[in-house]
């Protein structure tokens, strides 16, 4: 048999950031292993693409153009390209998948993440919903995904759940490193929370500095909350939230200098370095209907460098931290109970943290991953 060949279409991937621009990247990279790989995707997207898969690049801006030129360059490719599969990369891309796939005569797939099996507009139901139920098969990163491709009435058969993955360091970062990073951003000895991802209103970051870090600083004076990202300029249905407004809220309740904003950090080795400097890394998801958090991918992050997570059991975090294993998960909107279970950490000088986390995020591997979907995209190819 000829080499399978997959077309991939996506809005995310680098010189975007963000968790689905990187699952995406190494979802390409990953299945060129074992098929011709090509891909649609945004401007920029070519200089950064993974090795021997070629990139047809689309403007990202307007989203309508994109959807359109996405849409038309899927159609094009597949006709020249002939893939057994073409793969929409978000439930966004599935109406270009669906068409590409009809040109070609190939089986669609789409990946889905969460939001794009819950987003509710009317021009969404009316043309996204249909596709991703015309879909041949349809993967969730989490449980709770699959439910909300269910809920569309995709028929339960079609559906499979393939985690996103991580990149497992190879080493621990030196404790000369580890010390260069401190003082660079004048952290000092303090003990270091770590906030990691888009400052955006299902994020809550601002309600957790509100309502919960003022009880984690009076039991712990000496902690520090890190926050390692920004508000996102080319985000699609999420609102903001602004470092001035997080920082006014710190103000207002006394706690300003326990908060620090280093921005968006994409250098992987400074990306550890802050994983591996902190004691406990915040994921204080909001449970807003409608803007579900698909998985969680920066939960596995920080357990694949030591690192627990103390979240809110909501959307695909329930899938991304494994309760006393990678970190502790709270009830939704409990936020005494989250400043509770992030000085239950704090406390415990056990150092068991770091060996139970990195098991669990073991299992997450970009490699495992690849197999999983492969084995999946490879039972659909005649």
């Amino acid at each position: 048999m000829t080499q399978p060949r997959i077309l991939h279409i996506t809005r995310n991937l680098p010189p975007l950031v963000g968790g689905m621009e990187r699952l995406n990247w190494h979802i390409a990279d990953e299945l060129s292993r074992h098929a011709q790989v090509e891909l649609i995707g945004p401007s920029g997207a070519a200089a950064l693409r993974p090795p021997a898969v070629p990139v047809t690049e689309v403007a990202l801006r307007p989203l309508p153009r994109f959807l359109l030129a996405s849409a038309w360059q899927a159609v094009a490719v597949a006709r020249r390209f002939q893939p057994h599969i073409v793969l929409a990369g978000s439930g966004l891309t599935a109406p270009a998948a669906w068409l590409a796939a009809r040109a070609s005569g190939a089986r669609a797939h789409v990946y889905l993440h969460g939001l794009d099996a819950a987003v509710q507009h009317p021009a969404y139901r009316t043309v996204w919903h249909p596709a991703i139920r015309r879909m041949d098969g349809v993967i969730a990163n989490s449980q709770p995904t699959a439910e909300l491709a269910r809920n569309l009435g995709v028929a339960a058969e079609k559906i499979r759940i393939v985690h996103p993955g991580v990149t497992l360091p190879t080493a621990p970062q030196s404790p000369a490193a580890l010390q260069d990073f401190r003082q660079r951003h004048q952290l000092g000895n303090k003990r270091l929370l770590l906030s990691v991802g888009r400052l955006t209103t299902r994020k809550g970051l601002r309600e957790f500095v509100q309502q919960a870090l003022p009880a984690i600083v009076q039991a712990a004076p000496d902690t520090l909350l890190v926050v390692v990202g920004d508000a996102p300029a080319d985000s699609l249905h999420a609102s903001v939230q602004t470092r001035a407004s997080i920082q006014a809220v710190a103000d207002a309740a006394g706690i300003g200098q326990h908060l620090r904003f280093l921005g968006v950090i994409t250098d992987p080795q400074e990306l550890a370095c802050a994983y591996e400097s902190a004691t406990l890394h915040i994921f204080p998801v909001r449970h807003l209907p409608g803007d579900p958090e698909g998985f969680g991918m920066v939960a596995i992050e920080a357990a694949a460098h030591g690192l627990p997570t103390v979240a809110f059991a909501t959307g695909g975090i329930v899938d991304a931290v494994a309760e006393g294993q990678s970190g502790h998960l709270v009830t939704p909107g409990d936020y005494l109970s989250l400043a509770q279970a992030a000085l239950q950490v704090l406390a415990d000088d056990s150092n068991a943290w770091p060996t139970r986390a990195s098991a669990f995020a073991a299992q997450f591997a970009w490699r495992v991953m690849g197999e999983k979907l492969w084995d999946i995209l490879q039972t659909d190819i005649s």
